[in-house]
């Protein structure tokens, strides 16, 4: 694994929220569920949304184009589980998050 610097945790979305984030030429969405922090791919298979510029719902993160809903720890997409977006390690070391795209 090849942990990227991300933001600082200061940055990172308060609890229920999601935020993107651009790493390595890529935007990605991160959300925090309940203080857990995870990492996604930014876009909804259903047309492109925007999943970082969506909401948290549980632990759920909601497209804000379609409302197609994600679980936030394993990118599956709940009306259809054999359909996800990837997601990624992410973790927190001295103030610095770091995720692994």
């Amino acid at each position: 694994m090849a942990y990227t610097r991300l933001t600082t945790e200061s940055e990172l979305p308060s609890p229920g929220e999601a935020r993107e984030f651009e790493v390595s030429g890529k935007t990605i969405c991160v959300a925090n569920i309940n203080g857990s922090i995870c990492a996604m791919d930014n876009m909804c298979l259903h047309e492109g949304g925007p999943l970082g510029q969506g909401y948290v719902e549980g632990t759920k993160v909601v497209c804000p184009w379609h409302g197609w809903e994600y679980d936030a720890a394993t990118g599956q997409l709940f009306d259809d589980p054999k359909s996800k977006v990837d997601v990624y390690p992410i973790k927190v070391e001295n103030g610095d998050v770091l995720v692994d795209v």
